[in-house]
């Protein structure tokens, strides 16, 4: 089964929170785990034609401070290649730099989502913006 979600985070425990969130909606199985941008890059653009999974994605959530190649970078490159740019991107980081809020926009971010404290809150806004995304929005893809 092709993957729904793109979550990139190289947080390993971030991963299991948001995994274990998604796991609440039964949307678990139905995510792909890139631990850095290049991994994320090599996923959504793979060399081989074949390799179409980065394509049907119908969310990507993104960390932004990242190894090897930065949230901002690889959301820029989503945006500005045809085959991606209509993925909704929603940042989901530590961050609460306003300029990292500013700049996520200007590069297309669909969404900007500070990460909650607490599983509690961080499970819930997880759970909501799945929701949102995968349930309540239309896309055209």
């Amino acid at each position: 089964m092709a993957p729904d979600i793109l979550l990139v985070e190289d947080n390993e425990h971030h991963v299991e929170l948001t995994l274990r969130a998604l796991g609440k909606l039964q949307l678990d199985r139905r995510v792909h785990v890139a631990r850095d941008g290049l991994e994320a890059l090599q996923f959504l653009f793979p060399e081989s034609e074949v390799a179409t999974d980065g394509r049907r994605l119908r969310l990507i959530l993104l960390d932004l401070k990242m190894p090897r190649v930065s949230g901002l970078e690889l959301l820029e490159r989503i945006k500005n290649d045809e085959r991606t740019s209509l993925i909704p991107v929603v940042i989901l980081t530590s961050s609460q730099d306003a300029r990292d809020m500013v700049e996520g926009y200007r590069r297309g971010a669909n969404s900007y989502i500070s990460k909650p404290t607490g599983f509690g809150k961080f499970t819930e806004t997880v759970g909501l913006v799945a929701q949102y995304w995968l349930g309540v929005n239309e896309q055209p893809l």
